[in-house]
């Protein structure tokens, strides 16, 4: 799609329902603004059920508007977006925008149980937020069960009018969203999975744009295509919505130029194969310089943990010059190895911040979280059926050992309205216990690696200027985590191998890239630096399902400052009721 041609799209999709013309920011007082938006951008989604026959089979999934993936919500940058949601399922249903910071709009961040009840079936709530200061790719996806596996789209956010990019025009844009495609539902499986106390079954495919393409059964026919001219630029904008699993990309004998991660522009990065995490976005530039002919696009894994059964064959694309043959030969891509590590550590070290704005240099909070899988003993009844982790134990997961219980009413609302009892302030800011988190953990299973389990929060003041260190822990396996944190964008200011040592660890204070999700290396660390100046509850945690539904997941929330400009609001009339 021609950048020049989005506000056209915008007016005419078919799930817009008004375009308004652009008002002004006002600006209150002589830095606070009320973040109320330029134009405004209203859809409308409806959650239902379509058929899908993918690998043999046909399906019922869970899908917004009957669109596999779902729609693409276009916007600009500054504009207020308004969606209302309506559940014609049969299952309970959040939607979350990630990536979208949600100044003073908590209450629409998504998450179930943190920010908001579940929508039930029959019922409808209406997402309000404004896209203050931000612009590129995000997407917006689930945030229930494991209902994001069908349940995700794209957010397409372009600058203000006349506001180039600080790049080569491209001459044309696509958006590919990677995701994970299973021959059974997926809320089930979830339910299946915390059941055996085991681990998930691989994905049966993965998939380009819903194609799983022409190496899985039935599917020959079944790939996504980008037609292109020679000589000129493409804009492809990456989105990795898989349920559990990392994934490399490439495009067989083409480079690509990183130029955004995470909806932040970055300084150029040619890469020939790039790995996102669920929950990560990256845009990139190709040049259609090769001889003419079709050259495959491959999306494959990368499984950085032991013993980890998963999904081995590719899903397929191809980037077609325009001239060549229908039926010529295809250009084989060549992705690498499941497990190279330093393929995912060279894209991440490489990654800088083009313009860099908000980093905190001086310090007043300092965290410190390990992260990992844990195996606790068997205490349920059908050990056989029930306790299949690794010797005959559970699998759990948690950050500084604490595994998060979801509550039975969101976070939020308890903390808006004083309820007590259901959540303690006690998550711990550093480790309960210290000791060689990557080659000493705990690990005779399942006799010391068990966790707390609680839903425990952590409070940060107003304004905060907080530097956290992400540990990777050797408990049942060391493995890369994509971490994400709702209601922020976080400077990554370092990352490395072993355990974090701040007498030796070597810090960017000069471009850190300004992301919202950070695969933590495997064995290894990651410190991010943000300003705790958005007032509400906020998640943060692992985005591989898996992870999450274990309990590897725990919740910030920032208390209210001074004034209106830095006060949670009060919940909307519409909020749903658990």
């Amino acid at each position: 799609m021609k950048r020049h041609s989005f506000v056209t799209a915008l007016c005419l999709s078919s799930v817009l329902l008004s375009c308004f013309t652009p008002i002004a920011f006002a600006a209150i007082g002589r830095y606070k603004r009320w973040p109320v938006g330029g134009s405004t951008r209203f859809y409308e989604f409806k959650v239902n059920t379509m058929k899908v026959t993918k690998l043999c089979h046909t399906r019922d999934i869970v899908t917004v508007n009957g669109l596999y993936p779902g729609p693409v919500v276009y916007a600009q940058e500054d504009d207020r977006v308004i969606v209302k949601v309506i559940n014609e399922a049969q299952t309970n249903v959040t939607i979350h925008w990630h990536g979208v910071r949600q100044r003073l709009s908590c209450w629409s961040d998504g998450p179930s149980y943190i920010t908001q009840c579940p929508i039930q079936p029959g019922q409808s709530f209406t997402y309000e937020f404004t896209m203050y200061q931000q612009k590129g790719t995000f997407f917006w996806h689930a945030h229930v069960s494991w209902l994001r596996g069908t349940v995700y789209g794209a957010i397409v956010v372009y600058p203000k009018t006349a506001v180039p990019y600080p790049f080569p025009y491209p001459y044309e844009e696509h958006t590919l969203i990677f995701g994970e495609y299973w021959d059974m539902d997926v809320v089930k499986q979830e339910k299946a999975v915390l059941a055996s106390g085991g681990g998930p079954p691989p994905a049966d495919a993965y998939i380009i744009n819903g194609h799983p393409g022409p190496l899985y059964n039935c599917s020959t026919n079944d790939f996504y295509q980008i037609s292109v001219v020679p000589g000129k630029t493409y804009l492809l904008r990456l989105i990795n919505a898989a349920l559990n699993m990392e994934q490399f990309f490439s495009i067989s004998n083409h480079k690509m130029t990183i130029v955004e991660a995470d909806a932040e522009y970055t300084k150029p990065q040619i890469v020939d194969h790039i790995m996102l995490g669920p929950g990560q976005t990256y845009n990139v530039l190709v040049k259609a310089d090769q001889p003419i002919a079709k050259y495959e696009m491959a999306l494959g894994p990368y499984m950085s943990a032991q013993n980890v059964t998963f999904q081995n064959i590719s899903s397929i694309g191809y980037f077609h010059y325009s001239g060549a043959a229908i039926n010529s030969l295809t250009q084989q891509a060549l992705l690498p190895q499941f497990n190279n590590n330093q393929i995912v550590s060279s894209n991440l070290n490489g990654l800088r911040s083009l313009n860099v704005t908000n980093l905190p240099l001086e310090i007043d909070t300092n965290l410190f979280f390990t992260i990992g899988l844990n195996v606790h003993k068997c205490n349920r009844q059908n050990p056989n059926k029930t306790c299949q982790g690794p010797n005959g134990g559970i699998f759990a997961a948690s950050m500084n050992n604490v595994s998060f219980v979801k509550p039975t009413i969101s976070l939020l609302q308890a903390y808006y309205n004083t309820i007590n009892g259901l959540y303690t302030s006690d998550f711990p800011g550093v480790p309960l216990k210290i000791y060689d988190f990557v080659n000493g953990a705990p690990n005779n299973i399942p006799n010391n690696t068990n966790s707390l389990i609680g839903t425990k929060v952590h409070v940060l003041e107003y304004g905060s200027k907080v530097q956290l260190i992400l540990q990777d822990t050797g408990t049942v396996s060391t493995e890369n985590h994509p971490i994400h944190l709702h209601g922020f964008s976080f400077h990554l200011v370092g990352s490395g191998t072993g355990n974090y040592n701040p007498a030796t660890a070597q810090l960017n204070l000069v471009d850190p890239p300004y992301i919202n999700t950070i695969g933590v290396p495997i064995g290894g660390w990651a410190a991010i630096r943000f300003i705790a100046d958005n007032p509400g509850v906020w998640f943060m945690h692992c985005h591989l399902e898996v992870h999450m539904s274990w309990g590897l997941a725990m919740a910030f929330i920032v208390k209210n400052g001074v004034g209106p400009f830095e006060t949670l609001p009060h919940p909307p009339a519409d909020l749903p009721r658990c």
